[in-house]
This record gives structure tokens, sequence and C-alpha cells, in this order.
């Protein structure tokens, strides 16, 4: 059986709605779906105040119907897909990211309940986006109509390959053509000791950006010869243009730094504003020079 997907449950209208896009993902992937709320079941003598109420049969029943009301909204999304569930203990992130194990994906929403109760989802999925070996969607406002291609974003840079093949891979599932992204704001340093121009012409510099990114995605057109490829070149802050292309895609893909590494301005600034749900893969870390 396929790995599942994880989403994370804190019983608020944007984690329902990651309840909702992960069971149709499953659904495309031919994988289980698991449904994770994350309690801290503190003990009497911790010292906080006010002292949170201490995990009792109140908190459990209230556990359990959380994920029964989420279980109920993945069967009427994907009725084919099995569902099952998960009280995880812990901080928040690293139970989701502890339960996930060997999961295809972790999807949570942009928002939680928000309060010291509700453990705000919006800082969880930045934290998953941050710490997650595994891929993370983050689920934002429900529209009211589908995306007509995948983005990703594109560096040229080495260690893109794992974003890039989610992004291809996820072009397949849903059958739509893939946009990569490639935005730049200054002459790409090629070699190390290279040093940025103060004065550089824009239309030679634009060439040569068309010319590295068409480089850096030659072998993944013949790997998925199926799927059809607009190659975008822009002179714009990469977050700034995945945000505009967010708004007619189904999903936005875009690469993280690694695990134990903090998120790059690019990834801050899409999340919160980006018109389509977001998958933050992590990059496989650059290779050390040898001196």
């Amino acid at each position: 059986m396929a790995e599942p997907i994880i989403v994370g449950v804190d019983g608020s209208d944007s984690s329902l709605q990651a309840v909702t896009w992960a069971a149709r993902e499953a659904a495309l992937r031919n994988a289980p779906l698991r449904l994770v709320h994350v309690t801290l079941r503190w003990a009497y003598d911790v010292p906080l105040v006010p002292q949170p109420a201490h995990w009792g049969p109140a908190a459990e029943s209230t556990a359990r119907r959380l994920l029964r009301h989420a279980s109920e909204q993945a069967r009427a999304a994907a009725p084919t897909v099995t569902v099952d569930t998960e009280i995880a203990d812990g901080a928040t992130a690293e139970a989701i990211i502890a339960a996930a194990g060997t999961a295809q994906m972790i999807v949570v929403g942009s928002r939680g309940r928000g309060g010291f109760a509700g453990l705000l989802l919006g800082s969880v999925s930045r934290a998953l986006a941050d710490r997650s070996p595994r891929p993370v969607v983050v689920v934002g406002e429900p529209r009211t109509e589908h995306g007509t291609e995948i983005a990703v974003g594109v560096t040229g840079r080495p260690g893109q390959e794992g974003t890039l093949e989610f992004a291809f891979h996820e072009a397949t599932l849903h059958g739509l053509p893939l946009r990569m992204v490639h935005a730049w704001t200054h002459p790409a340093v090629r070699a190390p000791g290279d040093m940025q121009p103060l004065v550089f012409d824009l239309e030679g510099v634009g060439q040569e950006e068309a010319r590295l990114l068409a480089e850096s995605i030659g072998g993944w057109r013949e790997r998925f010869p199926d799927v059809p490829v607009v190659e975008q070149v822009v002179h714009e802050h990469p977050a700034r243009a995945l945000i505009d292309a967010s708004a007619s895609a189904e999903l936005v893909v875009v690469g993280a730094p690694g695990p134990a590494r903090i998120l790059g301005s690019t990834v801050h600034a899409l999340l919160p504003h980006a018109h389509a749900p977001v998958a933050v893969v992590q990059q496989a870390p650059p290779p050390t020079r040898r001196a």
C-alpha cells in the first residue's frame, strides 16, 4: 500500500479545507489518509499562568469529536479513500513530523483557531515547512474555481531535483500543464568570487536567464514528455512572481533550503499571500567544497 498523506487537524475551517484538499490528493495517489490532532497533555505542576486545562475525558472527547468531523469531511470529498485518525501529544509541529514517519506529504491549513489553546496553525504551518523532511502543503482560503496549471519556482541552481520531480508528478496526477517560473532581480553569480555589476543590460541578462532555465529543465522534459511545459522568465522578486502565478494555479511548488535551515524570504513571503495551496519541498544542501 502507498504511504499515507498526513493532515494536521485542529477543528478550524482552515484545517478542514486542508482535509478536503488532502483527501482528493490521496484519491489521485491511491494513498490512505491519516488525520492527526495534537494536544498538550499538561501536568498539574507545569508553571504556567493561567494554568491550561488538564488532559482528561472531556478533552479527549473533544479531540475525538474534531477528528470524527474531519473524517466525515474527508469521506465526503473522496469516498474511496481509507481514512484513519490519531491523537498525538507534544509540541504541534514536532508531533506532526513524528506522526508523518515515511508519509508522502504533510498537509495543513494556513491558519488555525488562534490563541494559546488553538496552537495557531499559521505558525505551525511555517514551522513544518521549515523543519519537515517531507513535502508540506499549506492550504489557504477555499476557491470557487479550479486552477488551470501547476506552477513551480525554478532557481536554476543545484539541489532542486526533489522540487522539480514533485512538481512534474503533480502535473501528471492532475493532468495539467506545468508553469516553470524563473524570476530574477540581478544577474546570477556563476562562480565563487564573481561580482554582480552595478549596471547591466536587462534584455541581455533576461536572455541569459532564459538559457539558464532551459538548461536546468531539459532533462525533465524528457522524463515527463506528456506534461506540457510553459517557461516563464521575469525580472521580478521570486515571491511576487509566484504569488502572481498562484492566481491561475491549482498548486504552487517551491523549494526550501533544507532541514534545520531557516526558510528563505521567498517561501515566507509566498505562504500568507498565495491564491492557491503551496507545496514546500526541502532541497538538497549544496555540495561541500573541498579546500
